[in-house]
């Protein structure tokens, strides 16, 4: 997911996302250890996918509160 399009989403969207891409990780982390996951560069997108969703989520309360 680009950053761009995580810009365009609201905090309440936001929100869900990150609970997706939190279920989606625990879920490939599973199969992975399952020995059903092929690719391991999915769990380091899905990370990262994460980690740009916080930050801009984090930005948007910031300036929410201001």
């Amino acid at each position: 997911m680009k950053i761009a399009e995580i810009r365009k989403l609201s905090t309440s969207e936001l929100a869900d996302e990150s609970n997706k891409l939190r279920e989606e990780i625990t879920e490939l982390k599973r199969r992975l250890h399952m020995g059903e996951v092929q690719n391991v560069r999915i769990i380091r997108t899905k990370r990262k996918d994460l980690a740009r969703v916080l930050t801009v989520l984090s930005e948007q309360l910031i300036k929410e509160n201001i």
